[in-house]
Parts: C-alpha cells; structure tokens; sequence
C-alpha cells in the first residue's frame, strides 16, 4: 500500500487542505473508488475505510493480481466534514457539480480538477455518492446513460438494483458523467444510510466492490455470489408526496413490499400534535427510497414505489 497526495489546497484559516490516496497493487490502472464529495457523506467514508483495510490485508496475502493497480481516495471533502456542513464550508458549492474542474477556475473548481486529473485513466471507475434528497434507499448500483454505460457490468456488483437515468444538465457536470466521457467504465453505488453509519449496508457494499474486483480479475477474493440485479429505469419509479407541511411519522422502509391502500406515513401538525394528513399507496410494490427527516414540506418526495414489483 502506498499512501499519496492527489491534491492540495491552502486555506485562509487554517493549514493546508491535503487529500489522500492510496493505491495498492502496481501496473495497468484498473479500478479506482472515490469516497464523499459531501461533508454529510459519513456512511460513504466508513464504507471506503473498510475497503482500504481489506484491500492492504489482500495485498499483504498476494491476491490483487499482477499488473493491476486499484487506487482509492477516502475522502474528496474532509474539510466541510469536519465543520459539519454537506457543501463546501467556505462557499456552499457542491463538488460533485464541479467536474471536470478547471485548474484556474474558483476553489472547488479547482479542487475537481485535481481529482479528475488523478482518477482519469482507469478502466473502472467506483463513487460512492449519496441523494440530493435526504432519506434511505435500497442499496444500488446507478448509471447514466451517457451512450457508453453498461449495465451488464453493474449487474457484476450483486446488488439487488441496477438504476438507469437519462442526464440532465447538471449531471453533465458530476464525477460520474466526466469519468464516462473520458472512458472509463463509471458506477455510482448508494448504500441505505448517508449522515449516519449502517453497519449492515455498510458491509453489503464493501462486498458489493470486492465482487467486482473478483469478477473483472483484479484481486483474488471469496465471496458470497451476491443478488441478480433487477434493471430499472429511473423515471419508472413512482413519486409519492406529502400533501401538507408538519412533522412526518414513518411507518414503511425501503425493501419492504406494500399492497394499495397501506398506510405508509403520517403529518402531524407541529403545534397542536392533531394527525392532518394520512400518506397511503397508491399502488402495489416495493419501497425503494424513505424520506428521513423529521420534519417534512409539503410537495416533498417522501417515498418512491417500485410499481407492481414483488418479493
């Protein structure tokens, strides 16, 4: 294992800025995993904690294969996790928006360029990214459909969802997308948690990477087969939305197979402690994304249906 800088920033308030990486195994630039880009993301930084840990033993017992080099970069935005801020501290801007980044542009900016510099090139690309809207999901494996995704090789995960989605405008600017256009085989994984740490999904998806890595013949790792992925398109999903603003009661999870009619959440009202609003299905299926919070806004997506899926 060798341990390096990508890239370096001075701060105004503080000592310089460093992010790591560290790289394992030498030869062809086969796999690189990047951590948070957000300083919420602390699930998505335990998860690579737990990959570089695994990865130096594997090392130590000779099962990355010759002439494969994996690099992995734990965290893009340590600074704005440790003041506890998800965007960058100084400015509120997202990194994950900033790609490819410009070397003489604003900080994250420049920031994205450093990184891209450093994660371009490798045939597969792994992020570990987390929802603009805060809640829990099904872990799965999401794609976009750039022209060059492929959805035969995030089948090779072992997760139970493979997400497609068309791009937006400002997707073109994620790491996700700029990997595609320099071709390098890209995949964002989401996990159940994201400002917390699931023990459970935190472990599915560290399986989930090592399982790649087996199946594309960069390490040599036993492991469970996995799930065989159910492809979905993103606009398949069915929205549901809270009709009113209040404090918001959960009563399903992601995974779980609901029938029409079931109540699903409640909105209480935050003065008077009165149920004013019931959330019921609106149709068979599965669960794949809970709103979180405890507070909710009326219109807000609070769940996401699977329509007629089942167990």
């Amino acid at each position: 294992m060798i341990k390096d800088t990508v890239y370096s920033i001075t701060s105004p308030f503080r000592g310089e800025i460093s992010i790591p990486a560290y790289r394992f195994g030498k030869g062809e630039k086969s796999a690189c995993i990047v951590g948070p880009t957000r300083g919420n993301e602390v699930q998505q930084l335990y998860i690579c904690s737990q990959i570089i840990r695994t990865l130096a033993r594997l090392e130590k017992t000779g099962s990355i294969v010759s002439n494969n080099e994996i690099m992995v970069i734990p965290s893009v935005n340590q600074y704005s996790m440790n003041v506890e801020k998800r965007f960058w501290a100084m400015d509120n801007t997202d990194i994950n928006r900033m790609f490819p980044g410009d070397a003489e542009g604003e900080t994250t900016r420049r920031i994205a360029d450093g990184i891209f510099q450093a994660v371009k090139g490798y045939n597969y690309g792994i992020q570990f990214a987390s929802f603009h809207t805060p809640g829990d999901f099904i872990p799965h494996v999401r794609m976009m459909e750039t022209g060059y995704q492929n959805t035969s090789l995030a089948n090779l995960f072992g997760l139970p969802y493979v997400v497609t989605r068309k791009p937006r405008p400002i997707d073109t600017a994620t790491l996700n997308y700029s990997w595609q256009m320099n071709g390098t085989n890209a995949f964002s994984v989401y996990t159940s948690a994201t400002d917390h740490i699931d023990e459970k999904s935190a472990g599915q998806a560290v399986s989930s990477v090592l399982r790649f890595l087996t199946r594309m013949g960069i390490i040599k790792y036993n492991c469970h087969n996995g799930f065989i992925a159910t492809t979905l398109e993103e606009e398949s999903l069915m929205s549901i939305r809270a009709d009113v603003s209040g404090i918001y009661r959960r009563f399903k999870e992601p995974g779980e197979e609901i029938t029409f009619g079931d109540l699903l959440a409640e909105v209480v009202d935050p003065i008077e402690g009165e149920v004013i609003s019931q959330i019921i299905a609106p149709s068979d299926g599965i669960i794949f994304f809970a709103h979180r919070k405890p507070l909710v806004i009326e219109n807000c997506t609070v769940y996401k249906l699977i329509r007629r899926l089942h167990e």
